[in-house]
């Protein structure tokens, strides 16, 4: 097996990975070795006795904002050569699962969970390599959306969920929505299986989940039929043709 997949979350609330990060496929994963887990709290990089972590914004205005200094110390502790850094954050780019793939490329993640009315921006400026937002809705803070990108990412690294089909074929993986699926029994309620798939024409059933997966993202998601560079393979690159 290659060198595990470390992925460190710097948040504030630690208490809310405890137990996603116990069950299902992250716990097997990082029990198989294929990724590692790491929490820090910013707030044991203060200096005050108040160990203050967010302070009001200057100008005025609602809330209030992470400090740059514990932020910044927190990251740099855990950080090396070659950990790659993510703000979570509505102002980042919409999380894809092509993005997720490239995340699951990289051998060291470094997740920054917001909170409160969001970084300082020399968080951003001076530490961030990346800005990921997982939808255009408000969380009560980021570590949720560090438990997602975590979640699509993990899955991703080879020998996670065994057979490599097991993420070939499913929604978004190929830039759409996958094939209706069923499972025994043939009929429930009244409510059959479709023939091609008891019929055992391997071929026919493929035309047939090819035409179902086109006909359900045209009909719910037309948006991820158009080609973008984050939906394409290429990735963005200059040489693609599409």
């Amino acid at each position: 097996m290659s060198a595990p997949l470390q992925i460190d979350f710097v948040t504030l609330f630690p208490g809310m990975f405890s137990g996603f990060l116990e069950e299902s496929m992250l716990k097997r994963a990082a029990h198989k070795g294929a990724v590692q887990f790491r929490i820090v709290n910013p707030r044991d990089f203060t200096t005050d006795r108040h160990r203050t972590t967010d302070e009001r914004p200057y100008g005025g205005g609602p809330g209030m904002i992470l400090k740059p200094e514990p932020v910044f110390a927190a990251v740099e502790s855990v950080r090396g050569e070659d950990g790659y850094v993510v703000l979570l954050t509505p102002q980042g780019r919409p999380f894809t699962q092509a993005i997720a793939r490239e995340l699951s490329e990289r051998p060291h993640l470094v997740l920054v969970c917001g909170h409160y009315e969001g970084f300082d921006e020399r968080i951003r400026t001076g530490l961030a390599d990346d800005e990921i937002s997982i939808g255009d809705y408000v969380l009560t803070n980021g570590a949720l959306a560090g438990a997602v990108v975590a979640d699509a990412v993990v899955r991703l690294r080879a020998g996670v969920l065994g057979a490599a089909e097991a993420t070939s074929e499913e929604s978004f993986s190929e830039g759409g929505l996958e094939y209706p699926q069923y499972t025994r029994p043939a009929e429930f309620r009244g409510l059959r299986v479709p023939d091609v798939l008891l019929s055992g024409n391997h071929e026919a059933i493929a035309r047939w989940r090819d035409e179902q997966a086109r006909r359900r993202t045209r009909e719910r998601r037309p948006d991820l039929l158009e080609v973008t560079p984050d939906r394409c393979a290429c990735r963005g690159r200059s040489s693609c043709g599409r």
